[in-house]
């Protein structure tokens, strides 16, 4: 009986920095996707499906701390510690548009149609952007004068048209009629959120708290929450997008990457990085997931080693 093929990352060099923060696109019409890296040397970089370069957003005057793709990967938004958020042309590399905030902007979210940004970070706040009137003010979400978190933003995301959802240090989670800019429900962690992503296969929001990691209904159903406690405090997490069967996680207490059944049962301990794992995240097609360290490496590691994809090769000797 052969072992089970060893899982070997594909190493995604460039980044000079620690890697903040990692987000695919969605699947696209040829059936592929692109990768965008966020890093503290300041300089988003954008990947193909397999890995290989194909740019670097250059603009940024610090750390970079979120960039997310359109649904159509046209559009770039990132979110830095030099005070603004930025979108960007995906195909010339340029900034489109640069808006400035008041404090680092740890979090930002495009919308399904490109036609208005959330962003989020250490001003408490959480705006609203229109990107067809780019001079015009933001709006904020909540009632006026009043921060929308009590504490720092950590993540902002976009849930179908009219829905935003924000998490914050506070350990709260709110979700905002984008209409109304008004809060409609909340959710409550007893330790600050740590990360939160949308799976969009899934339709569920995947939190990180203190040791917790949860699957929430992106929108506010009758379908109940799934979490887990882990033995340690995981730094992100990530569902596969169609087996729906398993998680993959990274966390600052050590070097490795672990995948999890949706019980919380330790499947699999990727090691490989040098230094402690910031973000980890799915591709949409679960062939893949990609994870971001301290180390300044984003490795890309595959659902079903031996199998060819991508820059794999497969399993040529058939052992």
């Amino acid at each position: 009986m052969s072992a089970h093929p060893k899982a070997v990352p594909l190493v995604a060099p460039g980044h000079t920095r620690p890697v903040t923060h990692l987000s695919f696109s969605s699947l696209q019409d040829d059936n592929t996707y692109l990768l965008v890296s966020s890093c503290k040397d300041g300089n988003p970089m954008l990947r193909e499906w397999t890995g290989d370069w194909i740019g670097t957003f250059l603009g940024h005057k610090g750390a970079v701390w979120c960039t997310k793709l359109s649904p159509d990967a046209s559009r770039a938004a990132s979110g830095s510690a030099d005070f603004t958020a930025k979108i960007w042309d995906t195909y010339s590399g340029d900034v489109l548009h640069s808006f400035p905030h008041n404090h680092i902007v740890r979090t930002v979210a495009i919308s399904p149609t490109s036609s208005h940004l959330l962003t989020g970070g250490q001003e408490k706040k959480v705006r609203i952007f229109d990107l067809s009137r780019p001079d015009a003010e933001a709006d904020f979400l909540g009632d006026p004068g009043v921060p929308s978190h009590d504490g720092t933003v950590k993540s902002v995301v976009w849930v179908g048209e009219h829905t935003g959802v924000s998490a914050g240090e506070d350990g709260v989670i709110k979700w905002w009629d984008l209409r109304t800019r008004k809060l409609t429900t909340t959710m409550k962690f007893p330790n600050p959120i740590t990360s939160m992503e949308l799976s969009l296969h899934t339709k569920r929001l995947v939190v990180t708290s203190g040791k917790t990691v949860a699957f929430i209904p992106a929108l506010p159903s009758g379908t109940p929450t799934h979490s887990l406690n882990l033995p340690y405090s995981p730094s992100s997490a990530s569902v596969h997008p169609i087996l729906q069967d398993r998680f993959v996680t990274g966390n600052l207490g050590d070097e490795w990457v672990r995948i999890h059944g949706m019980d919380g049962e330790e499947r699999e301990v990727l090691k490989g990085h040098h230094g402690p794992v910031h973000c980890v995240e799915f591709s949409p097609d679960g062939e893949v997931y990609a994870s971001g360290s301290e180390d300044g490496t984003i490795r890309l590691w595959q659902t079903t080693p031996g199998k060819a994809y991508g820059l794999w090769q497969g399993n040529t000797n058939g052992g």
